[in-house]
Parts: structure tokens; sequence; C-alpha cells
């Protein structure tokens, strides 16, 4: 992703509509015990599209805003947000998939990511994590919620991040550094 004041912008807008319609709407709707979780889904998009860095960021800006509206402790979930932009990122660096349908496991992938590190920093750090076997039966409804929400935010969101996306990484280092100029090698940069 090319950073320029209109990437930033589009992102933290995507971030800010995320937070209010799950504190809002997703926040009441419990659906056998789970409920959908939308800020994950839209850190991890950001991260399948636009890399590691982004999505790094993206999480912790995403945890930061979660935590400060919730009144939680401060840094829970931006621990874990940053790790699984980073985590979901870096897949894409790596293999580069290019399956239609892969937004459904990586989401899946990342929410499960999200409520078992998010359990452990919680039951961690004593903040009143309750320890069930209910638990258990909430994240797995969480997951498959999420699953199922994966498609719709994954192509909302690069439908809206398309503009700073970047396919070739050599334009993205033409656009971000002059030409250089053309010579021998050994000449460039010396006076004559």
């Amino acid at each position: 992703m090319i950073l320029s004041p209109g990437a930033l912008l589009r992102v933290g807008l995507l971030l800010l509509v995320a937070l209010v319609l799950q504190l809002s709407v997703l926040s009441q709707i419990h659906i056998v015990g789970g409920q959908a979780d939308l800020v994950v889904l839209v850190v991890a998009a950001v991260a399948y599209y636009a890399g590691s860095v982004s999505g790094c960021a993206t999480g912790f800006a995403a945890g930061f805003l979660l935590d400060l509206a919730t009144g939680a402790t401060m840094g829970a979930s931006s621990l874990v947000l940053t790790a699984v932009g980073y985590g979901v990122g870096r897949l894409r660096e790596v293999r580069d998939p290019s399956h239609g349908l892969l937004p459904i496991p990586v989401a899946a992938a990342a929410t499960a990511g999200w409520v078992v590190a998010f359990a452990a920093v919680s039951f961690m750090l004593d903040i009143g994590a309750r320890v069930s076997p209910l638990v258990i039966r909430d994240m797995v409804v969480t997951v498959l919620l999420n699953a199922l929400l994966a498609l719709p935010v994954f192509a909302g969101c690069r439908r809206l991040l398309r503009p700073s996306l970047v396919r070739d990484p050599l334009e993205a280092r033409r656009r971000l550094r002059p030409p250089r100029e053309a010579g021998p090698i050994g000449l460039r940069g010396m006076e004559v």
C-alpha cells in the first residue's frame, strides 16, 4: 500500500466505521452465546491486502481505539490485534495466495488467533476473565460467525482500499524514488 494521506484517511475511516458498528449493533446480537467481531475482520482485511507493516499499524490503532471506547485495560487489545495484523499480512507476503474464497479461512484463523490470544492475555493480566467450558463454545461460534461475514467485509475493504494498493512492487519503488541517472556503474555520482 502506498503511504499517503488518502490511504491513512481511508483506513482510519474504515476502522472508525467498524468500531462504531461493533459497539453499537453487533455487540447487542448474540447467537448461541457468540457474537461477530467486525474489528478483527477489518484488521485482517487491511493486512491481507496491504501487507504486514500496514496490518501491524492497523491492528495497533484498532486495538487502541477499542480499548479507549470500551474502557478496557489499555494495551491488551492493541497487543493482540497487532500480532493478528502482522500474521495475516505476513501470510500474504510469503505465500501470495490468489484463490477467491481464501478470505474465509484467513478470517477464521485471524478470529481464532484473536479470541485465544486475547483470552490468554486477559487471564495473565487477571482482568477478570472467566474460566468456563462455555467460553470455548463462545469462541467457536465467534469464529464461525466471522467466517460467514468474511467475504462481504473483505470485498468492501478491498473496494475501499483499491486506489491505495500497488500491484507491482517495482512500481511502488519508482513512485517513491526518482529515477537514477544512466551511465557506467563505476561513474555514477562522480563529477567528471
